[in-house]
């Protein structure tokens, strides 16, 4: 044929279309994430897996910042460990049943925890049952070595209580005035605080502050009513500075590096030499040196110092994400929910664990005055441990109790074992293997 020295037809080519540009990585990366962040119970294994990790991690860093002050004491090294690991048992009973309780259970809760706060916070001040510790009478001793702190349950209580007011007022198309909005919850909140400050507890009563302050834009206040509570409070806080000398000393304190001639902001600045000597990827667990007796309240209030002494930069860093993680959960949960009550109590513990951590570590870092607040679910205190526990069960709750997150639960399938059928009876024994679905799909020619 023409156009071929062979004969042969010439071969007809098939023309490729152009190779489709390649997607960057970074684009595709942070589409999986997104993706990631978007389905249903992302809210509910952040909650779950965030707070079992700070809590893990918290145990471990009690055992190795708290050897040295137990051995000081003339106690075992791991006293302080044991009673520690005791709290977490009890919160982690507390944090599945309020994961497992109906809403109406938690309003119904809502007025016996706030009476019992109240109770035992005004029981604090009778002489002869309350006990100061230093320098603050706010715990009642148990018997033994065991106390309690009422106020940390005075959080619990006041966004319990605070929420289901909220809630009902918003039911009632109430929440349009400026005094149903104010009364009682700032009433009932300064009660709180009055209690809390009679035994000189400056630190929980910023985080109540925190808490109302919460609820209160949750609930669309105004700005010019947010602002004036806020001037009030402001105020109060400044007259109680100014009337107390170690409060004024601790505002002297933020961002000291060098202690004064007379050994003032010690405890301040042998944090930072803690954070400073921790490097990148620290000493060491158990090679601290500063809580050798030169930094105070190791593994209460500036546990986080040591942590960065141990753990270094990668270790304060992870512990800071996984605070992160659980404060997106929370808000999460407040923002995609249809139920008022929930997304106030959502909210308020929201703001309760997150601003409490950062008024903790900012201190350590020396960015805020020292406030005497313990790191949420990682440092030593069962009286702090349990309710926030409590609080993170409620959050566990509201997350699964999303209709997308019920769907997504309730289509989840054992993938060994029997199936239930519809009436809820064991049906008949079905493995889902990947080696009997593999085998199911190949034809008589493949085997």
């Amino acid at each position: 044929m023409p156009g071929s020295r062979t004969g042969r037809p010439p071969v007809q080519r098939t023309v490729r279309p152009p190779a489709a540009p390649r997607e960057n990585p970074v684009v595709r990366l942070y589409t999986r994430a997104r993706r990631a962040w978007d389905r249903p119970l992302t809210a509910y294994y952040l909650i779950l897996g965030g707070s079992l990790l700070i809590t893990v991690l918290g145990l471990v860093m009690v055992y190795s910042a708290s050897q040295i002050t137990a051995l000081q004491m003339s106690l075992p090294g791991s006293y302080f460990f044991r009673k520690q690991l005791l709290a977490a048992v009890i919160g982690a009973g507390l944090l599945y049943a309020a994961s497992r309780m109906p809403v109406k259970l938690h309003r119904a809760l809502a007025y016996p925890i706030l009476a019992g706060a109240v109770f035992l916070m005004a029981l604090v001040q009778v002489p002869g049952i309350g006990v100061a510790v230093n320098g603050n009478q706010n715990w009642i001793a148990l018997g033994g070595s065991f106390q309690i702190q009422p106020s940390e349950f005075g959080k619990l209580a006041l966004v319990l209580w605070g929420a289901d007011l909220l809630a009902r007022k918003q039911d009632k198309k109430l929440m349009a005035q400026w005094k149903h909005m104010l009364v009682p919850l700032v009433p009932v909140a300064f009660l709180l605080l009055g209690l809390i400050m009679l035994g000189g507890d400056m630190g929980t009563a910023i985080i109540l502050t925190a808490i109302l302050f919460g609820l209160l834009w949750l609930a669309g206040a105004p700005t010019r009513l947010f602002v004036g509570v806020l001037a009030v409070a402001g105020a109060l806080g400044a007259i109680l500075i100014k009337t107390n000398s170690n409060r004024l000393d601790r505002f002297a304190c933020i961002g000291a590096t060098e202690m004064g001639p007379d050994g003032s902001c010690w405890q301040a600045v042998h944090g930072i030499y803690a954070l400073a000597s921790g490097g990148l990827f620290g000493s060491g667990l158990g090679a601290s040196v500063e809580k050798w007796g030169q930094l105070p309240e190791a593994h209460t209030d500036f546990i986080f110092a040591v942590t960065g002494e141990e753990l270094g930069l990668a270790g304060t860093l992870s512990v800071l994400a996984l605070f992160a993680a659980l404060g997106y959960a929370g808000i999460r949960v407040a923002g995609r929910t249809e139920d008022p009550f929930v997304r106030y109590a959502a909210g308020g513990v929201t703001t309760w664990i997150t601003a409490q951590a950062v008024i903790n570590m900012g201190a350590v870092l020396g960015l805020l005055p020292i406030a005497g607040v313990p790191l949420p679910l990682f440092s030593y205190g069962g009286s702090a441990l349990l309710p926030t526990m409590f609080a993170i069960g409620l959050l566990i709750a509201f997350a699964r109790d999303e209709p997308a997150a019920r769907a997504a639960l309730a289509m989840r399938q054992p993938r060994f074992g029997r199936k239930r059928g519809a009436g809820g009876s064991a049906g008949p024994r079905r493995w889902n293997t990947m080696r009997r679905r593999t085998s199911a799909v190949r034809t008589s020619g493949e085997r």
